[in-house]
C-alpha cells in the first residue's frame, strides 16, 4: 500500500454562488464516507481561505518566522485528502470521485517511502 495526495488549488475552484457550494456539501461528504469504508482513508479537509498563514525559514542566522506565505505565487493549496492505496491506477479512482464530489480539478501525488522511526 502506498500514501497518496488528492489535492486542489484554491484558484481552481472558480466563482460560484454560496448556493453552489452548498449543493457540494452532500456529494463530497459522500466520498469521504465511501473513503472510510473501503479503508483508503488517512486525512481529508478542506484549508481556511482567511485564516493566517505563517512562513518558517530556517535558512539565514536563525529561524525567521513570518506572517504570509513566503513564496510569492497566485496560486496556493485550498485543500486536500490522503489515502492509503495499493496502486496509481487506484488512487486515480479515488482522485475522481473527490474530483466529482467536490465539483473542481485535483492533482494526485505518491508519496514517498515513510521514514524509519
Amino acid at each position: 500500500m502506498a500514501k497518496y495526495l488528492l489535492y486542489f488549488n484554491q484558484q481552481w475552484v472558480g466563482d460560484h454562488t454560496e448556493e453552489w457550494f452548498q449543493g457540494r456539501v452532500e456529494p463530497s461528504m459522500a466520498v469521504v464516507n465511501e473513503m472510510k469504508a473501503a479503508g483508503v482513508y488517512v486525512f481529508a479537509g478542506g484549508l481556511e481561505e482567511n485564516a493566517p498563514v505563517y512562513s518558517v525559514d530556517p535558512t539565514g542566522d536563525g529561524m525567521l518566522v513570518t506572517d504570509g506565505p513566503f513564496v510569492e505565487t497566485k496560486e496556493f493549496l485550498g485543500g486536500f485528502a490522503v489515502v492509503d492505496v495499493p496502486d496509481d491506477e487506484t488512487a486515480k479512482l479515488w482522485a475522481a470521485k473527490v474530483a466529482e464530489g467536490c465539483g473542481w480539478p485535483h492533482e494526485v501525488r505518491r508519496f514517498g517511502p515513510e521514514p524509519e522511526a
